[in-house]
């Protein structure tokens, strides 16, 4: 078999796609999930590889836009939809891929590539990184509590059709891109995700319902989120399922995540993929009853080096000479010195003696802010080759808030 990897054709969508949902558990998607995915598809940075007629590799890559440490946002391939037959295993498929993707990247002169990982052991070889964390909860609302800041009365409610609010929502969460490096900069199209409602992912729950938070006419807040009725012969034990929430202050934040809590007939809410450092971890009185569960989210490749560090900021001035592994993509290994300051950054090759030694996985893991290089260092992934380099380069690399990736792709 050939492992010759092809740009995707629209014609051959349905093939394509097709070989991808079989590789997830060949459990069909409805026709509108179908139909979303079709229109955001972008044909000329997606691959496919076959054996004649047959499709047995995928892949994509979305126009994504990244946020990162100092508010930037930064060109970033989002890489989607790969998969390789179950029958073609152990081939070269998957490198053939990525090996054809990274070197289209470069060509593109876009610095990072992103993705979410259903097994994050693969990509580690290809030179990815965890660069953020997501925590899930489930919250015991019969006995947790919660306080709330002043200003949170202020703050209106109202239930609203999701379709109907769309673009108010749409227009809160442009507004907080900036302030959180992971956050992705949705192109038109991707809005219509928050409101996908197929009954297979229901669970025995309500279809999708929506509550915005106003302030004077204004819509500073949403949350999208299903009620699922139980009752036991104590009674009631319904779960709220929260699928996301936003805010633009704490007060309208607060009023929703005190309205889901409230919610008549339920005695659970479930969160999922919540940045790690979210404040209402901080406003609950129990915070054991909330069992908290962590787990990878996005995973960060630097595809340009230098690129990728000149374009965010460093928390506190940093001087720093990085010698870099990457045998994937060999035009990153070598020496890099990082200038740079909360205003800006240059990142050039050099032949001056190495400060750092590390992988560019590494890089990806603390290039957005939520993992610090000496936490790699102790665990023998970086190290020191001049004394203070690491503890500098630590400091300036550290976000003010967590990294957190708002959705999948």
């Amino acid at each position: 078999m050939t492992t010759d990897v092809r740009v995707l054709r629209q014609a051959d969508w349905d093939k394509w796609y097709d070989n991808l949902i079989r590789a997830f558990g060949g459990v069909a998607e409805s026709s509108e999930e179908r139909e979303l995915w079709n229109a955001l598809t972008e044909y000329d940075r997606s691959l496919g590889v076959w054996d004649g007629e047959e499709c047995v590799g995928t892949a994509g890559a979305f126009s994504f836009r990244v946020t990162v440490p100092g508010g930037a946002s930064v060109p970033a391939a989002g890489i989607t939809a790969v998969s390789v037959a179950a029958t073609h295993r152990r081939r070269g498929v998957l490198t053939a891929m990525m090996r054809r993707q990274l070197d289209d990247i470069r060509a593109w002169s876009e610095p990072l590539a992103v993705l979410t990982a259903s097994e994050p052991a693969i990509y580690g070889r290809f030179g990815y990184g965890i660069g953020t964390l997501q925590i899930r909860a489930e919250i015991d609302t019969s006995r947790v509590r919660l306080s709330v800041p002043p200003g949170t009365d202020d703050v209106r409610l109202r239930y609203a059709v999701p379709e109907e609010v769309l673009d108010a929502c749409e227009a809160v969460y442009a507004r907080l891109v900036p302030e959180r490096p992971g956050m992705l900069a949705r192109q038109p199209g991707w809005q219509r995700l928050g409101t996908l409602d197929p009954e297979a992912e229901r669970n025995g729950a309500s279809p999708l319902q929506c509550v915005v938070a106003e302030r004077d006419g204004e819509v500073v807040g949403y949350t999208r989120f299903r009620v699922k009725p139980d009752w036991g012969p104590s009674g009631h034990n319904g779960a709220v399922m929260m699928v996301d929430l936003e805010g633009v202050d704490p007060a309208a934040r607060a009023g929703l995540w005190r309205f889901l809590f409230d919610i008549d007939l339920t005695t659970t809410l479930q969160t999922r993929g919540r940045p790690v450092d979210e404040a209402w971890q901080h406003m609950v009185s129990d915070i054991r009853r909330c069992r908290l569960q962590m787990k990878d989210a996005l995973h960060v490749r630097l595809v340009d080096v230098g690129a990728a560090l000149e374009a965010r900021t460093y928390q506190t001035p940093v001087d720093v000479v990085f010698e870099v592994e990457d045998s994937f993509c060999p035009w990153n290994e070598g020496r890099w010195r990082l200038t740079g300051d909360a205003k800006g950054a240059s990142c050039v090759r050099t032949e001056d003696s190495p400060d750092l030694a590390l992988s560019v996985r590494e890089l990806g893991v603390v290039y957005l802010g939520g993992v610090s290089l000496a936490s790699l260092a102790a665990g023998g992934l970086v190290r020191e080759l001049r004394q203070g380099a690491l503890a500098e380069a630590s400091s300036a690399f550290a976000s003010t808030v967590a990294p957190w990736l708002p959705h999948g792709f």
